[in-house]
């Protein structure tokens, strides 16, 4: 055998030498392509084009349209005649307060914004010129243009749509999908307001027509599931006539934002079916349809942070739309809901249920004077079970029940009050007389009375007594004001917050220190702690319930 010198390759050598050749045949492959390519190109350039034989190219025919088995388009087909665009304006007017409070919660409004402006984004649009102070002078300088969508119920020409898109307008036009599209002249045709309804934030308008129009059939909401398809159509960026798909995400959805001290919600009536499909500003007003063709919702809001589609959609539910509809074209165009006159909070921890011996329920936080509840003897403390025997769920099923019954009827309460059974027949009222808004903002009072440290190991809170100036401006002289919360203790985990006047642990009255350290000291890990507090700037008084099992 031949031994291998320092000229004959080793076999690893070999692989190496193997490697390179294929890689440089890769890269003279491509090399050569691109050459190719590029005399080829040069090949056929200029007026050497025209020897380039085509005899055997056979021409592109368009194929006769197939109906494919999509059942999409036959659902827009159906109902998109009825979805209507929108478009509204406001004349210039000299601002009468510019820097006017904001609500809590104002459907569609501009107000929206600072912390929650990344928030739930209503749908202006916001195409053809805002309007705005120009010249410094508070008047805008030119008249302010909102986009939205609608749909057609009636044939006479009713159009359902969200009242946050014609608010505040001075005129209103609606443009039908056979309408001209495009020019100064085709802005659509004058409506007017039928009635409006803020709760729910549902608005019915009205446009004249000469013969009738195409409508849209309303489904029942209950019906629908989460996973079932639906199509969003509306107007889009002021594109009419635009339709997407997506699925029903979940429903019953509360989109509240944060309740105020109390936890008194400004939008008890709204709850939301959620969507995927895509949904963006000028889509407000429009249907959400179901596989039937049929109205499941409107859409109303969506969540995003860059005012497009997240995927994240809410439309108010057709059988609440039907309900204010109903209302809104009746003789005095207005929704009447009934109410017995209290207030109570939203969500109660697990804890303030167990404290109070009561799993379903509602414990009334304020009694509204002269009304029903108060007539009949509710105070604030007591826990609502059931309505004409019927056991309530919680403060939804209430208000669902009480503003549907109609005004000047009676019902029968059951409730409990000192853990025994009660029960009261109490008058309904008229929800928009009788309800009070006992929100409000909580006030720093600059003063720094001497604290007291009792509970801060246990609780993390130091309170005072309470300064004269808050006692009167809460109509409460018993009690002990919260002066600081220590980041991440108990109180901070359940919410109870600087400036709340506690007036009751663990239904032990606090009346001033000494009694609320008594109190403290009795508290033990692993225990339920409920606090009755009250606000200085909640309007109306008022007990809140805050609780929690200590760490």
């Amino acid at each position: 055998m031949d031994t291998p010198t320092s000229t004959t390759p080793t076999w690893m050598e070999r692989i190496r030498s193997h490697r390179l050749t294929t890689s440089f045949a890769l890269l003279a492959t491509l090399s050569a392509g691109i050459l190719l390519g590029s005399v080829l190109t040069h090949g056929v350039s200029g007026k050497e084009q025209t020897a380039v034989d085509s005899s055997n190219a056979k021409p592109l025919v368009v194929p006769s349209p197939t109906t494919l088995s999509n059942g999409f388009s036959q659902i827009v087909k159906q109902v998109g005649p009825a979805v209507v665009n929108i478009n509204t304006e406001s004349l210039p007017k000299q601002s009468a307060n510019k820097n006017r409070r904001r609500n809590q919660r104002t459907p569609g409004g501009d107000d929206q914004q600072g912390d929650m402006q990344d928030f739930f984004n209503r749908f202006f649009g916001g195409q053809g010129g805002q309007g705005g102070d120009d010249d410094g002078d508070g008047m805008p300088g030119s008249e302010r243009r909102a986009l939205g969508s609608g749909f057609i119920v009636d044939p006479s020409g009713y159009i359902i749509t969200n009242n946050h898109v014609i608010d505040k307008a001075d005129k209103i036009y609606v443009r039908l999908s056979t309408d001209p599209d495009g020019g100064p002249d085709t802005e659509g045709r004058p409506a007017k307001v039928i009635g409006t309804d803020k709760d729910t934030d549902i608005a019915v308008i009205k446009i004249d027509a000469d013969k009738p129009l195409p409508t849209i059939k309303l489904g029942n909401s209950d019906g629908a599931l989460v996973g079932d398809w639906v199509l969003a159509i509306g107007s889009p960026f002021g594109l009419s006539q635009t339709v997407s798909a997506g699925i029903v995400s979940a429903k019953n959805r509360s989109i509240d934002e944060a309740p105020g001290p109390g936890g008194v919600s400004q939008s008890q009536f709204q709850r939301f079916i959620q969507t995927d499909a895509a949904i963006n500003p000028g889509n407000s007003g429009g249907p959400l349809v179901d596989m039937a063709g049929q109205v499941i919702g409107m859409n109303t809001a969506i969540y995003t942070q860059s005012m497009g589609s997240q995927g994240v959609g809410f439309a108010m539910p057709s059988n609440i739309i039907a309900n204010v509809y109903n209302m809104l074209i009746g003789p005095e165009h207005k929704v009447v809901r009934g109410s017995i006159g209290i207030s109570f909070q939203s969500q109660l921890s697990s804890a303030v249920g167990r404290m109070y011996g009561f799993k379903n329920g509602v414990i009334v936080s304020t009694i509204t004077p002269n009304g029903g509840a108060a007539k009949a003897g509710i105070q604030p403390g007591d826990v609502i079970v059931s309505i004409d025997g019927r056991q309530i769920k919680d403060g939804d099923d209430l208000v669902n029940d009480i503003s549907s019954r109609k005004v000047g009827s009676t019902v029968k309460l059951g409730y409990l009050r000192d853990g025994k059974q009660n029960t009261a027949n109490v008058a309904i009222g008229d929800r928009a007389k009788t309800y009070a808004d006992l929100a409000g903002n909580s006030d720093d009072d600059d003063n720094s009375p001497q604290e007291s440290d009792a509970g801060q190991s246990k609780l993390g809170i130091t309170v005072s007594a309470i300064p004269p100036a808050i006692a009167q401006k809460a109509g409460i002289s018993k009690g002990v004001i919260v002066t600081s919360v220590r980041p991440g203790s108990f109180a901070d985990e359940i919410s109870l917050p600087k400036g709340a006047i506690i007036t009751e642990i663990n239904k032990k009255p606090v009346t001033d220190e000494a009694s609320y350290r008594a109190a403290v000291s009795s508290l033990k890990s692993k225990e339920d702690v409920v606090f009755v507090v009250r606000f200085p700037s909640q309007k109306g008084g008022g007990n809140s319930y805050v609780g929690g099992t200590l760490p």
